[in-house]
């Protein structure tokens, strides 16, 4: 086991020498300064596990070293020594940077406090180096993780792409409407969950998702999901800034999808134009989000088949805590969500 090397800066070369003496005798390796530009001068050219600087030097305190001292890459702690009894040097030499202070007594006791006091602080500085050791390991594993994560999400983007994808083939090659529907619809839905997917990948944080930047991309992919369907309603979108963890974001987006569907294919029937509109807001602890258009109103519309979409809606809501409520008029439909945050 390698011996621990300290240097004690001192003008006094007598009482070096007994330090040196004493600290030897515990198995520390010992090199003397007689001022603070010596021993920073040694300390440029060697490695040393600990310092000790006493106070009273020629031409400067042991506090102005010990400044110099820790601005110093990988600075060694420092203990303290002074003479004087007043108080407040050990305090300031404290809040400079020094992990511990001696008293210099006449009857010379304080050497061996001193070998005690360096014991302890090569101690704690050992405890300080392994916990920064661990801390660094924590944060390569928690990035290495992350990098894992990121990749995952992006395959599962770019799987469910493919079989988006896929579905919208088959439903090319259906002659039946109603088969035809529900095939987009069950395109629409996998696009949703895609896009959570690619924001994560995008995302400098794996855990949530940026609801607006989610649903200004899932905007896009509905608009051109229906395009294909000879559908060209505009969609417009007005979002609050508001992160939600993925699994949250993953049942907005679908609720969201359900919703912008149904206006796509019932709020404007017989190639009426009209727009549709999605609102998020957040306050009070509450998301809400609202989505409206300004068709046939929801007592004019068609069945909506089997019900499956809303089947889809009231699971998702209540994954999300909320409850949906439709507000219909004369004219045009509001759905609206509410859920805590």
């Amino acid at each position: 086991m390698s011996r621990s090397k300290v240097l004690y800066i001192d003008d006094d070369p007598g009482i070096s020498r007994l330090i040196q003496k004493t600290l030897e005798t515990r198995g520390y390796d010992v090199v003397t300064a007689a001022s603070g530009p010596e021993g920073l001068e040694l300390m440029t050219n060697q490695l040393f596990d600990i310092v000790a600087l006493d106070h009273h030097m020629p031409g400067h305190t042991g506090l102005e070293v010990l400044k110099d001292i820790r601005t110093l890459p990988g600075a060694p702690p420092v203990i303290y020594v002074t003479g004087s009894e007043d108080s407040h040097i050990a305090v300031t030499a404290l809040k400079s940077g020094a992990v511990d202070y001696v008293w210099k007594d006449v009857q010379g006791h304080f050497r061996e406090l001193l070998a005690k006091a360096i014991a302890t602080a090569l101690d704690q500085e050992k405890l300080r180096r392994e916990k920064e050791a661990a801390d660094q390991e924590v944060r390569l594993a928690r990035d290495r993780a992350e990098l894992l994560l990121k990749e995952v999400n992006h395959r599962v983007a770019n799987s469910l792409a493919i079989v988006a994808g896929l579905v919208g083939l088959q439903r090319n090659q259906i002659k039946d409407a109603s088969a035809r529907d529900l095939l987009a619809r069950v395109q629409a839905r996998i696009i949703a969950i895609a896009s959570v997917h690619r924001r994560l990948y995008t995302s400098p944080d794996v855990r949530s998702v940026d609801v607006c930047d989610y649903l200004d991309g899932l905007v896009e992919d509905l608009k051109a999901a229906m395009a294909d369907e000879g559908r060209n309603h505009s969609i417009r979108l007005d979002c609050t800034k508001l992160l939600l963890p993925t699994d949250k974001a993953v049942s907005l987006g679908i609720i969201t999808t359900e919703l912008v569907t149904n206006a796509y294919k019932y709020a404007y029937p017989e190639n009426r134009m009209g727009e549709i509109r999605i609102i998020v807001t957040a306050e009070g602890g509450r998301g809400s989000l609202a989505v409206e258009d300004d068709g046939v109103g929801l007592n004019a519309q068609a069945p909506s088949g089997t019900g499956l979409g809303s089947k889809v809606i009231a699971s998702m809501a209540t994954n999300l805590g909320g409850e949906l409520q439709f507000t219909a008029g004369t004219q045009g439909t509001r759905a609206t969500l509410s859920f805590p945050l």
